[in-house]
């Protein structure tokens, strides 16, 4: 581990966290658990990674040309478990945060079809995707979690097919407006994490649409609509920007150059990477994923140790 962290570790790397789950089984082990949140937490600690603010860290790059490590944490979409379950956690640790908000979330708006399907997927033994036509039989916990996969995954192939789901929630009696205001925080709660010591807020679009997928006035839009909403509820000013799904098919050149023009200082993707030094491009920052399905102890320290780059650039290299 040492010596795959000097060669191929970053001098920073961007964690991405979304829901962090009591119940991790029960929502289909979909976001991260408390334990694997607090390994994480205990694991940079342990190995000398210095939890900082973006600010921080961007200044640290900056600045100092030593071998500090430094870990920023973001959170995507606002949930309200970030509050109710991480922020106890980050307190004891002394540990600044970032939360990526869609004006959606807050104001109930938002076409949350991921907590919609995982609604169906839970709540049912036989599971019918109109848009799909494709049944899923799935008594079992695993069916329903492999089930819930194929299904996200589709939608990840071609965004337009989110406005495809809703006859499937309408049939089977889902409120995306009902699943907003259990999951997410309301205005009123985002006002107070703002205050937060620790909580710094950054922009994540209006609606979460995939930018690609607009007209790039649309795209705009998005963004600068979404700054303006969070400035003026917050009465702070908002500087950071995550891409809504954040891989190659949702974000590109032209989304960072619409970033950096309506005001953003950064924006971050969801592609795997750390940040190695100031040179980087602050508005296609790569983060390093911790949560879902298939995540464990061992695939979080691998990937944050610098083994998962080692591996790509070996089979780039056969290529």
């Amino acid at each position: 581990m040492p010596t795959f962290r000097r060669i191929f570790a970053g001098r920073a790397a961007i964690l991405m966290f979304h829901e962090i789950q009591q119940d991790f089984r029960s929502e289909l082990m979909t976001g991260t658990s408390v334990a694997l949140f607090e390994h994480s937490l205990n694991w940079l600690r342990q190995e000398g990674w210095e939890i900082v603010s973006f600010e921080t860290c961007l200044e640290r790059l900056a600045t100092d040309p030593g071998t500090r490590r430094y870990a920023v944490l973001t959170f995507d979409d606002a949930y309200r478990d970030n509050v109710a379950t991480a922020l106890p956690i980050l307190e004891r640790r002394n540990a600044p945060f970032m939360v990526y908000v869609p004006t959606g979330a807050p104001t109930r708006t938002l076409q949350s079809w991921w907590l919609g399907l995982r609604e169906i997927f839970r709540s049912g033994d036989t599971v019918t995707i109109d848009a799909m036509d494709k049944r899923f039989h799935c008594p079992t916990f695993h069916e329903k979690m492999l089930g819930l996969y194929r299904v996200t995954e589709w939608i990840h192939q071609d965004y337009h097919r989110v406005a495809m789901l809703a006859p499937t929630f309408n049939r089977a009696g889902i409120s995306l407006p009902a699943l907003n205001e259990a999951y997410f925080l309301n205005e009123r709660e985002l006002q107070s994490l703002a205050r937060h010591p620790l909580a710094s807020i950054g922009g994540h679009t209006a609606s979460h649409a995939a930018l690609s997928s607009l007209d790039v006035l649309s795209a705009r839009a998005e963004m600068a609509d979404n700054r303006c909403y969070l400035e003026q509820l917050l009465q702070l000013p908002v500087r950071h920007f995550a891409y809504p799904y954040g891989g190659a098919r949702a974000c590109g050149p032209r989304e960072a150059h619409l970033a950096k023009e309506v005001g953003f200082s950064t924006a971050v993707t969801t592609r795997h990477g750390q940040v190695s030094d100031l040179k980087s491009n602050h508005f296609a920052l790569p983060r390093v994923g911790v949560g879902g399905q298939f995540e464990t102890r061992a695939r979080f320290e691998a990937r944050m140790s610098g083994i998962q780059s080692a591996v790509h650039m070996l089979l780039g290299s056969k290529r």
